[in-house]
């Protein structure tokens, strides 16, 4: 995986957006940036964003965006006919 020559890792992930996985990230002085990016996150439906939206901290730190999935289980039965 891209994070495994880049710790510390951390993903963003919810049942019907994108899933971002960023690298590099510094417990010291990125904590703000990753709680900026979590607001961000929610407030987007898809969890689209652009890397301009991004907190400053986090520029340059994103490993991937992974398509976003959604999960068959949290579906409505009616849904998945």
């Amino acid at each position: 995986m891209a994070g495994c020559d880049r710790p510390c890792t951390i993903a963003f992930q919810a049942s019907g957006k994108v899933t971002y996985l960023f690298g590099d990230v510094q417990p010291d002085t990125d904590l703000e940036a990753l709680v900026d990016f979590a607001d961000l996150y929610l407030r987007m439906p898809d969890g689209m964003t652009r890397e301009a939206e991004r907190p400053a901290g986090l520029r340059g730190k994103t490993l991937a965006r992974i398509p976003a999935a959604i999960l068959v289980s949290e579906m409505s039965p009616e849904a998945v006919q």
